[in-house]
């Protein structure tokens, strides 16, 4: 849902790539809390028009079920 572009190469550079990756970790976390928030928000017709149901919420974010 929503976007967010890092650089991490400055990061990456100075301690390794421990703070690129724990930024990128963080970075992941909140697309997928916030894809999740905007997902729950829609009603069951709004689901069903995309194909969805709140059953498949969980698996969509987290990318076991790709559609």
């Amino acid at each position: 849902m929503a976007t967010y572009e890092l650089n991490t190469t400055a990061y990456a550079n100075t301690n390794g790539n421990f703070f690129a990756r724990l930024l990128q970790r963080v970075a992941t976390w909140n697309e997928m809390r916030q894809t999740r928030i905007a997902l729950m928000s829609l009603s069951d017709h709004e689901l069903a028009d995309i194909g969805l149901t709140h059953a498949d919420i969980d698996a969509i974010v987290s990318g076991k079920l790709a559609r």
